[in-house]
């Protein structure tokens, strides 16, 4: 049977990435992230294996010890341990932040990514075993966008490609060619409710990928949760990149968007 590493984060992203590999025959060695990775994993790997953030070396070995060459990232780890003294105090730690220049996840995820690579390791596109996952360019819902609505898209896109430029965030918060929100640290699902905050309904959010996107970690992903914060705040329009972002519970949720009304597309 053939093999594949999944180094495993938060979320769904990891779980349906793992069903998938098993779907097409792939036995999954999975590293798991205390207090991140959801215990359904087990579900879907031939052996796993759990660590806490700070124990990062052992992925290597891990992987070594099970003959695994291929490799896959998926899921994120929580942004806020960058502030948790415990974990940023830890020998460890320290010393992986030594050898980065900042703090960003793209500088985080490629510095791993390198090493994994430096190792021997094939590190995968992380849209491997996706492929029905990932919209192609035009409208995911019967409901189309208006012409103010497009209008607000078109800018809220060349915005959100800015930002995701300087690795601030993917995602934007757009009404009436206003910016309203800005995606940082704390994720879209809080950026969508702390915009409507702001801006009431009718909200436009476009999320992206970065112009240099590296496929193989951090890709923007949607799912039944954005959705239903849209539902929440009573957004307008939801705007993706096409072929690079992973939308979750697709059918689902893109159903449940036309029956409320809101419009998803891809561009």
């Amino acid at each position: 049977m053939k093999k594949i590493g999944l180094i495993a984060g938060n979320r769904r992203y990891p779980l349906i990435l793992a069903q998938q590999a098993k779907k097409d025959g792939y036995s999954t060695v999975v590293v798991a992230i205390k207090k991140n990775t959801s215990f359904q994993i087990r579900n879907y790997s031939s052996h796993i294996y759990w660590i806490d953030i700070y124990q990062f070396n052992e992925i290597f070995e891990i992987f070594k010890k099970e003959s695994v060459k291929d490799v896959v990232m998926a899921g994120q780890i929580n942004p806020f341990y960058l502030f948790e003294k415990k974990i940023i105090e830890h020998p460890n730690i320290k010393n992986f932040f030594k050898e980065i220049e900042d703090r960003r996840a793209v500088t985080i995820f490629g510095f791993i990514a390198h090493k994994l690579t430096e190792e021997g390791f094939n590190v995968l596109d992380s849209r491997v075993f996706m492929r029905e996952f990932i919209p192609q360019r035009g409208s995911l819902t019967i409901v189309q966008p208006d012409f103010n609505l497009w209008q607000d898209i078109y800018f809220g896109w060349d915005l959100a490609k800015m930002i995701a430029v300087l690795d601030i965030g993917q995602t934007v918060a757009v009404k009436n060619r206003s910016i309203v929100a800005v995606e940082a640290i704390e994720g879209t699902d809080k950026l969508i409710l702390r915009a409507a905050k702001l801006a009431g309904n009718g909200l436009v959010i476009v999320k992206v990928s970065r112009p240099s996107q590296d496929m193989r970690f951090d890709l923007p992903v949607v799912g039944m949760m954005t959705i239903k914060n849209l539902i929440k705040i009573k957004a307008a329009c939801l705007a993706i990149e096409a072929e690079k972002t992973i939308f979750l519970d697709k059918e689902k949720a893109v159903s449940l968007a036309q029956h409320k009304g809101i419009s998803i597309v891809a561009l």
